[in-house]
């Protein structure tokens, strides 16, 4: 099973919570998860993207560093992890991305990929006036698809003459070309993501929900299976879950308590109103799955493995059963702790590591 971990360039990580561990994102402070994350074995670390924060006490995500210039600096002091930048689609057009991409690709000798990302949080983007209204939740992966379409035929043949609905190219070029072919994620979980991505992606991040329900995932990623099957591609499927570890499970629970009784509600009811704005009730879609599998009010907007350092290298290897999973990305609560104890205290009980590819 592949290895990831989704690097902290914003604040706080992924706890919407008081009495989580508070930090700044920074190069130093991602430097060192992925150079542990590299000696440790991990396949990939992935930064996102993220504008506009969610506000509150916690002041979550208010704070961020750029994904592909950060992921350009990680590039050259790395030698072996892959690495994912995030592309905001609406932010940049798809032939500067590319060349970004390339760019990266030379300083990393092959080893980048892009993160599509539709747009979401209409404040990120009608903050820079780039907003292109409510119609764009319907058509989001159209708009995505041409996007992808003429990065990979720049990346291809170093010209792209496409027209569509949303891009018109016109002899546009881009060389050099990169050394290996350009890796793209995606993170699609409604009908129509899970559709993009079988069509468009190498892999797709599948959200786990719940806490210690490690096999939950199989009902999302035997869609995605189900989605490839139709287009004869191969889309691997990515967990991405939070790991909260320690001596014993009682030790590890009572960390998830107190994070719970910091929680910023103030800050969960804001991302939770820009969610809102997108008129789909597809129930895959992730702030719908959040209504209904209890994860709505809790400090973080993804599933959760907590306990042992035993007990979390078993339910990882209980994930890895799932027909169709390809790998786990994975946050923590604490990064620079959580990755030295998963190197060293959960990695080498982990049966799975290396099985699947």
């Amino acid at each position: 099973m592949q290895l990831g971990v989704f690097i902290p360039i914003g604040n706080n990580g992924w706890l919407i919570s008081t009495t989580s561990p508070q930090y700044m994102p920074s190069f130093d402070l991602n430097r060192a998860i992925v150079e542990k994350a590299e000696r440790f074995g991990f396949d990939f670390a992935l930064s996102m993207i993220k504008l506009h924060g969610f506000g509150g006490p916690s002041e979550f995500w208010d704070h961020n560093l750029e994904s592909f210039t950060l992921m350009a600096g990680l590039a050259a002091v790395t030698t072996r992890i892959r690495l994912f930048a995030t592309c905001a689609v609406l932010t940049l057009p798809p032939p500067i991305a590319a060349r970004m991409a390339v760019t990266i690709d030379s300083i990393s000798h092959g080893r980048f990929g892009v993160n599509i990302v539709s747009g979401w949080q209409r404040a990120e983007y009608a903050q820079m006036g780039l907003w292109p209204g409510s119609e764009h939740y319907s058509r989001r992966y159209e708009y995505c698809a041409e996007y992808v379409t003429i990065m990979k035929e720049l990346w291809a043949t170093g010209r792209s003459d496409f027209k569509g609905d949303f891009f018109r190219m016109d002899d546009c070029r881009c060389s050099p070309l990169p050394s290996r072919p350009i890796e793209i994620i995606c993170a699609g979980q409604s009908e129509a993501g899970m559709r993009y991505a079988a069509q468009h992606a190498d892999y797709n991040f599948i959200a786990s929900f719940g806490i210690n329900q490690p096999t939950a995932v199989g009902a999302s990623v035997s869609r995605l299976v189900a989605a490839t099957a139709e287009t004869g591609r191969r889309c691997g499927a990515l967990v991405l879950t939070m790991i909260i570890a320690d001596e014993t499970d009682e030790a590890a629970m009572a960390k998830w308590e107190h994070y719970k009784a910091g929680t910023d509600y103030e800050a969960i009811a804001w991302r939770d109103e820009q969610a809102g704005d997108d008129p789909s009730r597809d129930p895959f879609a992730q702030p719908n799955r959040r209504k209904t599998t209890g994860l709505e009010k809790l400090p973080t907007n993804q599933g959760l493995l907590i306990g042992s350092y035993a007990h979390v290298a078993a339910m990882l290897d209980e994930m890895a059963t799932v027909p169709g999973v390809q790998g786990v990305m994975m946050t923590f609560d604490d990064f620079v702790e959580g990755m030295e104890n998963f190197g060293t205290r959960i990695l080498p009980l982990m049966r799975s590591r290396g099985e699947t590819a």
